[in-house]
């Protein structure tokens, strides 16, 4: 199939990749040619703007997929686009836009016949080989139409053991992709999973604080363990009901430097856990522990710990996010 890639950053560059080496063909554009000339020399079909991607894509009906930050450049990505696409055609945000966005842009692009799609999309900087882990919302016809895109990108069955009492339940999700229905649902499902994550990676790093602690010359001397932190994490990992991918990349920090002492602690959040908790306060439904971890990366920009360091290289591993620039 044929789809066009706007935003070649982390994600957007490679979903292009995994794509174009499933058979797929990618038209890409970004505004930095250099990116859009690196995704070139490995197969894309280059772009120089938004008008030459449209043009470029031959293939009915048109799809394109803009991967950009939350916010007006992705409003504005998509009305440029949706100006110059035909009925049938079909739009995509993989980004982290905000759910009632997507239900506003849909309804506006309805009588034009354009069908929007969202799609959330998780696997940070590890999806090239891992596989993407999506959640799409939209027209069902143009999910249908577009499977053979989101199996490529997604991880696959691989080797996780079957669920047992699926009989009979959609076989996409165990390949790793959802349609989890109208559109927003795509981007509300994945923005409460950021929220979770938020929560995992706070008791984590909570955990691993109270661990390091443990040393502290105001503890009874013969109360004191001064444990080695990478040895506990790599433990854990190998059979203990915390393995997890947050673990592994846990692990990899502390093997590499135990007191972290590349990172600040500065954790900045994406805005998926402020819409998570407005979420749980329309719905009056208490979300104690993710509230309490949003609330600490507030915290973390003022004072400190070393439990915000664990986030902090959590967050790198998975997304590449880096810390604020010191102020």
């Amino acid at each position: 199939m044929q789809l066009g890639m706007i935003g070649l950053g982390r994600m957007g560059g490679n979903i292009v990749r995994r794509l174009m080496r499933a058979g797929h063909s990618c038209v890409v554009y970004d505004a930095d040619p250099r990116a859009v000339a690196l995704l070139a020399a490995e197969g894309a079909k280059p772009a120089t703007s938004l008008e030459d991607l449209v043009q470029k894509l031959d293939q009915q009906p048109r799809a394109a997929w803009v991967m950009l930050p939350a916010g007006q450049i992705t409003e504005d990505t998509v009305t440029t686009l949706a100006g110059m696409m035909a009925p049938e055609d079909i739009l995509i945000d993989g980004g982290n836009s905000y759910y009632k966005d997507d239900i506003r842009r849909a309804r506006a692009l309805a009588p034009k016949g354009i069908r929007y799609m969202d799609v959330g999309t998780s696997g940070g900087v590890w999806g090239l080989e891992r596989g993407y882990c999506l959640m799409i919302g939209g027209d069902k016809a143009a999910f249908a139409f577009l499977d053979p895109i989101f199996a490529a990108l997604a991880p696959g069955k691989g080797d996780i053991p079957a669920t047992r009492d699926r009989e009979g339940r959609s076989a996409n999700v165990e390949h790793g992709y959802l349609h989890a229905g109208p559109s927003g649902a795509g981007h509300f499902v994945k923005m409460i999973h950021n929220g979770i994550e938020y929560g995992m990676m706070q008791a984590m790093a909570e955990g691993f604080d109270i661990l390091r602690n443990r040393s502290s010359a105001k503890l009874p001397e013969s109360e004191r363990f001064d444990l080695d932190l990478a040895d506990v994490a790599e433990v854990w990992r190998r059979g203990s009901v915390v393995t997890s991918w947050l673990l592994d990349l846990t692990a990899e920090a502390l093997a590499k430097d135990e007191k972290l002492e590349s990172f600040s602690g500065h954790v900045e959040d994406s805005g998926e856990g402020r819409w998570t908790i407005e979420a749980a306060i329309e719905e009056a439904v208490p979300a104690d522990v993710l509230a309490a971890s949003l609330f600490t990366r507030f915290r973390s920009r003022q004072d400190h710990t070393f439990a915000e360091k664990v986030l902090s290289a959590m967050r790198l591993g998975f997304g590449g996010h880096t810390e604020a620039p010191k102020t």
